[in-house]
């Protein structure tokens, strides 16, 4: 479909001021909007947004095609910016004289120079960067990235960054944005990632969460279940018992009260052993975080208050 077409139908939705007629079209040599019941004219010097060529198949429109790289929020510019590579060769590949190769090597360090102005950019520079870093540690997917960005963005425009240090802010942004997308990370896990102590990134989260205005949902244990079937190497049929279990304690409301972690550790170890693919109290354990004591309490829950009935 060109853009005409979808100019004239986005125009159609609009209704006449004048007459109330929904009979309105664009009209091109003169850039306005005219109803064609009355001829009131609803819109005047419109911008014309489309590419300033035209196609008439494919492989003309891929030829003709220009695109930039995308805006994302992980470069503190919007990634607008450009770089001047260092191969010294025009657009024919041929080698720049050294007069030219000086006038290049000047841009280049004033390219460098501009492209971080002040203050503000360079701190923001350097937070995106921590945020990127302890993603890939934590091998997080690019939409929890876009969101921790997002989030430390809107906390430097509401001037909450002054008095306490980057690397904690930075790492409460990215755990807020994993609760948000419901990526199972600890508290820990992001506060091991980054170097940072797990109280001060504790504390940076809850005063964003507070001061941002920002609803974080609970975790459910059921989150927890696919991350310790993945670390234990354990078979599908384990998660799927974990979460059937999970299900029914919860209609019994066995769960509330009690901490998601723990609550899944004890119904993957039950899994784990009605499958006899049994894993000990302790491995578990430490892929939780929590302590064995912690998994034995909930684990004597479960087995007294549930009557399993499964077919394996």
């Amino acid at each position: 479909m060109s853009e005409d077409q979808d100019n004239t139908q986005s125009f159609k939705a609009q209704q006449c001021p004048e007459c109330g007629s929904t009979r309105v079209i664009m009209d091109q040599e003169y850039a306005e909007i005219v109803c064609m019941t009355c001829g009131y004219v609803i819109a005047t010097k419109l911008a014309d947004r489309g590419p300033e060529w035209r196609a008439f198949d494919h492989e003309q429109r891929a030829k003709r095609t220009r695109v930039g790289t995308p805006l994302t929020f992980t470069i503190h510019d919007m990634g607008l910016s450009t770089m001047i590579d260092w191969y010294d060769r025009d657009v024919y590949g041929r080698s720049l004289s050294p007069s030219q190769k000086s006038q290049a090597s000047r841009l280049r360090k004033w390219q460098r120079r501009i492209r971080v102005s002040n203050a503000t950019e360079r701190n923001l520079a350097f937070a995106l960067s921590e945020i990127s870093k302890i993603a890939n540690a934590l091998t997080l997917p690019k939409n929890i990235l876009e969101t921790a960005s997002v989030i430390y963005r809107k906390a430097v425009k509401d001037h909450l960054i002054r008095g306490r240090s980057i690397q904690g802010v930075t790492a409460a942004a990215l755990y807020m944005a994993c609760r948000q997308c419901k990526v199972v990370r600890t508290l820990e896990e992001v506060a091991n990632a980054s170097g940072i102590d797990k109280k001060e990134v504790g504390r940076s989260y809850r005063f964003l969460v507070k001061e941002l205005n920002y609803f974080i949902p609970p975790i459910k244990p059921g989150e927890y279940v696919s991350k310790f079937s993945n670390q234990l190497s354990m078979q599908g049929k384990v998660e799927e018992i974990s979460h059937k279990i999970l299900a029914t304690a919860k209609s019994l409301k066995l769960t509330s009260g009690r901490g998601p972690t723990g609550i899944a550790a004890a119904a993957s170890y039950i899994a784990s052993v009605l499958t006899g693919e049994r894993k000990t109290q302790r491995e578990i354990a430490e892929i939780a975080q929590v302590t064995e004591v912690t998994i034995r309490n909930r684990y004597k829950e479960l087995v007294e208050l549930l009557l399993f009935q499964i077919s394996i």
